[in-house]
């Protein structure tokens, strides 16, 4: 069984399975990769990014968008927003799922882990130094590139080659 949605649900179910699941083996106290750093933490993302697309594509969503925001980047860019309620809605059933999966599988690690900052840490991002406005223009430098990388990239998958 396939379809767009499945393919939205489990492909950012894997996304933050193997995204969040490394940030809490780094963070978690007596896990195998304590400690082991920023690093690790960003290539176990890139690759939970790359698997949650490849995911996405086997089980229906030739989209692989896996964020709201790049959905509905897509969907201002194109006009269409016949895809951004299904989409969107699996992406936040499969994220959420997918959470509680690292919870779970980490679960006795919480108990040990007594630093509150880390425990928030396996689920969401926070800035190193609070400051709104500077942490306002990380993020939209950062939401610029993420959109036009993969923009860049869909658009290079569906034109033609280029005569030579």
């Amino acid at each position: 069984m396939t379809s767009a949605v499945l393919g939205e649900f489990m492909g950012t179910l894997t996304m933050i399975v193997l995204g969040d699941g490394v940030v809490a083996g780094v963070l978690l106290k007596k896990s195998k990769a304590e400690n082991s750093g920023w690093i690790v933490i960003t290539a176990g993302w890139a690759f939970a990014v790359m698997c949650g697309v490849f995911v996405a594509n086997a089980c229906g969503s030739s989209d692989a968008h896996l964020n709201p925001a790049v959905t509905m980047g897509a969907a201002v860019v194109s006009g269409d927003f016949s895809k951004f309620a299904p989409y969107a809605a699996a992406q936040l059933l499969g994220a959420f799922s997918g959470a509680a999966l690292v919870w779970l599988h980490y679960l006795p690690h919480w108990k040990e882990t007594e630093d509150p900052g880390a425990k928030l840490a396996c689920f969401c991002t926070g800035p190193a130094i609070r400051n709104a406005a500077a942490n306002l223009v990380s993020e939209i430098i950062a939401t610029f590139f993420l959109v036009f990388i993969i923009g860049a990239k869909c658009n290079q998958l569906r034109r033609p080659p280029a005569p030579m």
